[in-house]
């Protein structure tokens, strides 16, 4: 398994990008449309964790990791027949690849296939 997208969601995104950066040494960029106006990092072994804002009034903080699946398609059906809920159906970001989330045992989760 491994986790190719981190997605921190909070209303303070600078403040926690600062405190990653401090703290791992790293540095995040300028928001990017293309994943909800999330400022990015890369992660050691491949892959980003991403902090952005909420994109809706009602959406609350949350910390969701996205697994790197060869399937999605596969994927989301073994997630649905395990009891997960799927949240959003396997959707494209071009140039990044293709992601879906699911709530499974009272957590956000999320698959991405490239």
């Amino acid at each position: 398994m491994q986790v190719y997208y981190l997605e921190i969601v909070t209303r303070e995104v600078d403040v926690v990008c600062a405190a990653y950066a401090a703290a791992n040494g790293v540095e995040f960029g300028e928001p990017d449309a293309g994943l909800g106006n999330a400022r990015t990092a890369a992660m050691p072994g491949g892959g980003l964790v991403g902090v952005r804002a909420p994109l809706r009034d009602t959406e609350e903080p949350v910390v969701r990791p996205y697994w790197l699946v060869d399937d999605i398609k596969a994927a989301v059906a073994a997630v649905a027949k395990a009891g997960g809920e799927i949240a959003v159906e396997p959707l494209e970001i071009p140039g990044r690849g293709t992601f879906a989330i699911y709530v499974l045992g009272g957590n956000d989760h999320g698959l991405w296939q490239r």
